[in-house]
Order: structure tokens, then sequence, then C-alpha cells
């Protein structure tokens, strides 16, 4: 899925067409530069599916977790601050990426490699004030669709 846009007022068509494109992803990692719009975008994300609670950057706190109308969890990561990937496996990440539940992570790249094997890829870049989204599955469909959790590309402890 490739889709431009302009402005903060077309972001909740981006998120419905994000849902429906790809409507069993649980799994977000997004990709972008500082500023280019995923914390908003994820936050309009979390509101079509319904979270209740304030959705904000959880930059200091590296995870914050929001729950929907319906009493779901979702997690929202933010691994900007990470200084080793250690960090990651202080918080249990295992037990947020594998959960089932609703998943979006900011400054992915600082823990690529612990990216479970299937995933939404969402690259968001920014040009003459238009932001260029390109989405699409990474890796391949895994147990997690039958019911057994899938497992990272790198599942050790360092």
């Amino acid at each position: 899925m490739e889709q431009s846009f302009c402005h903060i007022d077309q972001l909740p068509d981006v998120a419905r067409q994000l849902l429906s494109t790809f409507p069993d992803e649980r799994f977000y990692a997004f990709f972008g530069s500082m500023g280019v719009g995923k914390t908003t975008l994820i936050k309009e994300l979390c509101c079509q599916i319904g979270v209740v609670d304030n959705v904000c950057s959880p930059t200091f706190a590296i995870v914050n977790e929001y729950l929907t109308d319906q009493q779901n969890p979702v997690y929202h990561f933010d691994f900007y601050r990470l200084k080793k990937i250690e960090e990651a496996y202080d918080i249990g990440y295992e037990e947020y990426f594998y959960s089932g539940c609703y998943c979006f992570t900011e400054w992915t790249e600082k823990i690529e490699d612990l990216l479970p094997d299937h995933y939404l890829r969402i690259t968001i870049t920014e040009s003459g004030g238009t932001r260029h989204l390109e989405a699409h599955i990474e890796g391949k469909l895994s147990d997690f669709t039958h019911g057994k959790p899938p497992h990272s590309k790198k599942h050790s402890h360092p």
C-alpha cells in the first residue's frame, strides 16, 4: 500500500485504509525520521480501533498500554531513547510483541533484530510538506495464526 497526504485532516482516511488493507495485522513497525508523523498516525490508528485512553508518545516510558472500548490492550512503543538492545529484554518485549494485541512501534530500527518473523512495515517520508507512506508485510506467515507464538529473528538473550 502506498499513499501520500499533505494535511493532518487526511489522517483518519489514511488510518482507515491501513486497517482495511491489513485487517488481520496486529504488529505495526513504523520507520521514519523525527517529526515525520509516526506518533500522530499511531494516535489516529488508536482512535480508529476504539482506544479510549489518551494516546501519547511513550518516549520516556518506552511502552504505553491503552485500552479499547472493548477492554482490549493496545501497546505503543517508542524505542528512541534505547541505548542498548538489552533494555528491550528488560521490559519484557516478547510478552507484548507476541500477545496477539495491537502493537505499534516507533524507532523500530533500534530493535529490528527482535522483530517477529511477520509484521507490517510502515515507512513514512516527507518531501516538500507532503508525507509519503509505504506499508507492506515483512516476513512469512508464522505459526501465530495457528495459536502458536512466532519466534523473533534472534530470540535468545544476548
